[in-house]
């Protein structure tokens, strides 16, 4: 014990100065229409976002229906602010797709949004779960969908609807990457006509792959996907809740093929070859090709790729830290480390729309979680590494593994 806080203890000296705050609120707050409905049902204490999208002169920010009182469950703010500063939200593509802020359903619009996803052609992939308040009692009043908008004019260019047999009681859609690398040839990745995209399903853990050519999708599971109920306890700076999520954490390379994806309540983060996943459903009784890639030290949300040099990049819970791992030359950094910006990291990228640089959506979900949040407290922040200010770190922080192949690991 007493290495570890040594450890931890250099980690703070290393990283002191490393991020830079983009944005930062107590509470959310967004430029309401003339709505007094919309306005009197606004509970700030619930609302928390949990997904991040770096566009070319804005931010993306998704922010689910845990539960009620959400006004907007997708927004964004300007790129062009200064830096630190707590602007309004603006409601995406605009207030009319959000009337179940004032409860009023509608399953064309906008429910809960935990995640989005930019493609290379400017158009943004929003996947919608259609479950509102899932923290309380779980609601499902749509189907879920992905809705895909122009970026450059926010239009609604495409609408995707999962086949019912895909999909569970207690589906909870909270995720997808997207795979331009699977196209026969460069025109299509080109063009974007022919994306794969892998979505998390966290309840009743699996992944749903989606070709997009085909408008096909089918759905892939392995024991790895569940929560480890010895890891659903989290301690952020001395808080703990339980929180049992399966898998939720994805991030694809696409030089070396895979999609790494890792649950919530696990200290592990898995691989699967995108080939195995895009070439169609397994046949009945085959076993998803699984590989075991490391144990890191406490459980982790946020993952992404370098794809420059396939470094993982994730953020350790406990350790309220942002850390880099190499598992092809298994080299360790840490990027940053910083107790008060980097608790409960919901999303970590690598962001191609900001020469490569890491960016990170964190927040004090622990408090939103056990009903503690002060709004006298910054408990929202968008940050973004700086680059220059990495250390070499201790290989303990995610240790090589040995293949898992078939085998799902022993919980």
């Amino acid at each position: 014990m007493a290495s570890r806080i040594l450890l931890l203890s250099v980690w703070v000296a290393a990283a002191s100065g490393s991020l830079e705050v983009v944005n930062q609120w107590n509470h959310l707050q967004f430029d309401f229409p003339p709505d007094p409905v919309l306005l009197e049902k606004f509970q700030p204490e619930n609302t928390v976002p949990t997904g991040l999208e770096i566009g070319w002169d804005r931010l993306y920010i998704g922010i689910p229906r845990l539960r009620a009182g959400v006004p907007a469950t997708l927004a964004w703010v300007p790129r062009s602010l200064p830096p630190g500063v707590s602007p309004v939200l603006q409601a995406y593509p605009d207030w009319s797709w959000h009337t179940a802020g004032r409860g009023d359903i509608n399953c064309t619009g906008l429910v809960s949004v935990y995640r989005t996803r930019a493609d290379r052609c400017n158009r943004l992939w929003v996947l919608d779960s259609g479950v509102f308040t899932s923290l309380d009692d779980f609601r499902r009043v749509c189907p879920p969908k992905i809705l895909i908008f122009d970026m450059a004019t926010d239009r609604l260019v495409r609408s995707v609807y999962f086949p019912r047999e895909l999909l569970r009681p207690s589906s909870l859609l909270t995720n997808l990457v997207l795979d331009d690398t699977r196209a026969p040839n460069p025109h299509l990745a080109a063009t974007c006509d022919h994306i794969f995209a892998y979505i998390s399903d966290t309840v009743t853990p699996g992944i749903i792959v989606y070709d997009s050519r085909r408008d096909n999708a089918w759905r892939v599971t392995h024991a790895s996907m569940y929560p480890d109920p010895n890891l659903g306890e989290i301690d952020i700076t001395g808080e703990k809740f339980t929180l049992m999520d399966g898998v939720v954490g994805l991030a694809h390379s696409p030089a070396q093929g895979l999609l790494y994806y890792q649950p919530l309540a696990t200290d592990r983060l898995f691989s699967v070859s995108t080939a195995v996943l895009s070439a169609g459903p397994l046949a009945e009784g085959a076993d998803l090709p699984v590989n075991l890639v490391g144990r890191k030290s406490s459980q982790g949300l946020g993952v992404t790729v370098d794809p420059r040099d396939d470094t993982i990049i994730f953020s350790p819970m406990t350790e309220t830290a942002i850390v880099a791992w190499n598992p092809i030359t298994n080299s360790h950094r840490l990027l940053a480390q910083d107790a008060e910006k980097l608790q409960f990291c919901a999303e970590v990228r690598w962001a191609e729309r900001d020469n490569g640089a890491v960016w990170a959506l964190s927040s004090r979900f622990q408090k939103f979680f056990l009903r503690t949040i002060s709004k006298h407290e910054i408990n929202i922040r968008i940050v973004r590494v700086v680059d220059g200010a990495y250390v070499s770190l201790q290989p303990h922080v995610l240790r090589r593994a040995c293949n898992a192949r078939s085998t799902p690991p022993t919980y």
